[in-house]
C-alpha cells in the first residue's frame, strides 16, 4: 500500500473569502500530494501569488508561491491509503497534465457554477476540486464524491486519516 495526501486550505485571499462566505465551509481550496512532506503537491490555482486572474495547473510548495505570500494559510491534511497501482495511476495522471500544462486553463466558470451545484465542464480546464477528483477517478480510487465537488466534500472520503491541522507553514 501507498499513501497520498489530501490538503484542504484557506489562504484568506479575496477569492477564498468570497468562496468561504458563499459556501460557509471551513476550507476553500484542495490539493493532492504524493508524499508526506508535501514536496509533490499539486492543484489548480494561482500561477502567480500576486495575480488571482492568472491561474492553472500548479506544483504547490509550503514555503514558496501563494502559500509563502499568504503565510497564515489554515489547513487540514489527510492521508489516504491506495494500492501501488492506484498510486502509479495518480502519478501518471498528474505527470500527463504537468507535461501539457500550457494547454490547460483554470475553469473559473466551473468554479462559480459549483457554488450552485451545477457542472460546467470544459476541455483541459479544471478548478481545484475538479482536478483532484479527476486524478482520483483516473486511478479508480473510490471516493463517493458528488458529481460537482467542492473542497469540503473531500473530508467525507472513506478511510481518510487526519495527519495535521493548523497553519500550513507550521506543518512538518
Amino acid at each position: 500500500m501507498e499513501k497520498i495526501y489530501i490538503i484542504l486550505t484557506h489562504t484568506g485571499t479575496s477569492l477564498s473569502k468570497l468562496i468561504k462566505s458563499y459556501t460557509k465551509d471551513e476550507f476553500s481550496h484542495v490539493s493532492i500530494a504524493l508524499d508526506r512532506e508535501l514536496k509533490h503537491m499539486y492543484s489548480f490555482g494561482r500561477l502567480n501569488p500576486y495575480n488571482p486572474f492568472w491561474a492553472g495547473f500548479v506544483h504547490e510548495f509550503i514555503d514558496d508561491g501563494t502559500f509563502k505570500r499568504f503565510y497564515l494559510t489554515k489547513t487540514r491534511i489527510y492521508s489516504l491509503e491506495v494500492t501501488e497501482q492506484q498510486y502509479k495511476k495518480i502519478q501518471e495522471a498528474i505527470q500527463k497534465i504537468e507535461s501539457e500544462k500550457d494547454q490547460y486553463t483554470f475553469n473559473i466558470l466551473g468554479l462559480f457554477a459549483a457554488g450552485f451545484r451545477k457542472k460546467i465542464a470544459r476541455k483541459k480546464s479544471f478548478y481545484c476540486a475538479e482536478f483532484v477528483k479527476y486524478v482520483l477517478e483516473e486511478a479508480k480510487v473510490k471516493t463517493g464524491l458528488p458529481e460537482v465537488a467542492k473542497p469540503e466534500d473531500f473530508k467525507k472520503i472513506e478511510n481518510l486519516q487526519e495527519v495535521y491541522h493548523g497553519f500550513l507553514k507550521k506543518y512538518q
